[in-house]
């Protein structure tokens, strides 16, 4: 039996219909960065496939293939699904803390035997977006500006970024907190609000510095100050990284000749400072061109928040779109010294699974967002439940 005989015309205009509204331009970039990152894997393994090109390859083709599925997924599925998700990231960051395998110091990760091990924080990165954008959705725009409301958004970032800096990871923890309080300003919150708020948090930052923070995140935080102290030991990783992006000049030494990244003295130069290695074999030129297909996939994906006739959906696509932002602010200001190294990979350009997963995974999301734009979707409380 056919899949045609399985499924009737209706339905299957539908999907045709669907596929179409996909927005393929956007998908091209994805593949193009993608693509630059296999490259300069290939080239920092030796002209090599193995081990990190081919491997990138296949999970982001994998990855692709379940954006598109996830596109064709009505918006009003999502908003369902959006405090379940949640709960389950929460449900597993408590698991974490109590089974979790501990790896270099860290407390991350859930093993489950031969099926391998993964990190629940990945979970949250998508679902305090969900959840967030469907709670607003329930609220009124007066609410969102400054109301006793805005506790339960409080309570719904803190108690994930608590658990994720308990494991620790500062990283993940402020990628976070950063996406659940641009989702919350996106939604309306009030000017007065951020002002008291940025300022409160310039007051808390020392102390919290001092106080707070783990002894190599503090160490993080002084030798990004003055890497030159240690030059060898904490400030290697920085120091490195400027060197190749400085020796790149504007053109770069050429591809396959960076000295930094082909004699190993660039650390993690296929995951974390793989900007450095682009930097010093393609130069600023070449740097600026990925930059530039950054900045393409942001504008297009807030365009896709724009249009979107639902609150869910824009603030779903816009909050998706943050997050993605984020990494690329946060791993390009460390790479190039404006930011302590805190452990958070280029997307679609850095080697790992996980993060490409998320990714992905938030794309499907906004796409689904493009083809469902006209969706209206049931007003749901406000209440977190």
């Amino acid at each position: 039996m056919t899949v045609s005989a399985l499924t009737r015309p209706g339905e299957r205009d539908r999907l045709i219909v669907k596929f179409a509204e996909i927005d393929w331009l956007f998908c091209l970039v994805l593949c193009l960065i993608a693509g630059a990152g296999a490259l300069m894997m290939f080239s920092i393994a030796g002209s090599n496939w193995q081990p990190w090109a081919a491997s990138h390859l296949f999970k982001f083709g994998l990855f692709f293939v379940m954006m598109v599925v996830l596109a064709m997924i009505d918006l009003r599925v999502w908003f369902a699904l959006a405090y379940p998700i949640y709960w389950l990231g929460m449900i597993l960051l408590v698991a974490v803390a109590v089974v979790g395998d501990v790896r270099l110091g860290a407390q991350r990760w859930l093993s489950f035997g031969p099926l391998g091990s993964f990190q629940p924080s990945e979970i949250m990165k998508l679902g305090i977006v969900l959840a967030l954008a469907r709670f607003y959705h329930g609220i009124s725009a007066e609410d969102a500006k400054f109301s006793w409301w805005l506790l339960i958004p409080a309570v719904m970032i803190g108690a994930p970024v608590l658990l994720v800096a308990h494991q620790p990871d500062l990283g993940t923890a402020i990628l976070i907190a950063a996406t659940g309080l641009a989702v919350v300003v996106l939604a309306g919150l009030s000017w007065r609000v951020i002002a008291a708020g940025v300022l409160a948090a310039a007051v808390a930052i020392p102390p919290a510095v001092m106080f707070v923070l783990h002894d190599y995140q503090r160490k993080r935080i002084f030798t990004f100050l003055s890497p030159e102290n240690d030059p060898s030991g904490s400030g290697y990783h920085i120091l490195q990284s400027k060197i190749a992006l400085g020796s790149g000049g504007l053109l770069g030494k050429g591809y396959g000749l960076g000295s930094q990244s082909q004699l190993n003295f660039l650390p993690e130069k296929q995951t974390d400072f793989i900007f450095a290695t682009l930097a010093e074999e393609f130069g600023f030129i070449g740097c600026a061109s990925v930059l530039f297909l950054y900045g393409a996939l942001i504008f297009m994906a807030l365009r896709t928040a724009s249009v979107a006739h639902s609150h869910f959906g824009r603030l779903a696509a816009a909050g998706t779109t943050a997050t993605f932002a984020l990494y690329v602010l946060i791993n390009g200001a460390m790479v190039m010294g404006l930011a302590p190294v805190v452990g958070v990979p280029m997307p679609l350009l850095s080697y790992g699974g996980t993060v490409m997963m998320t990714v992905m995974i938030g794309w499907g999301l906004v796409q689904s967002v493009r083809v469902h734009r006209y969706s209206e979707v049931t007003s749901g409380k406000g209440a977190f439940l």
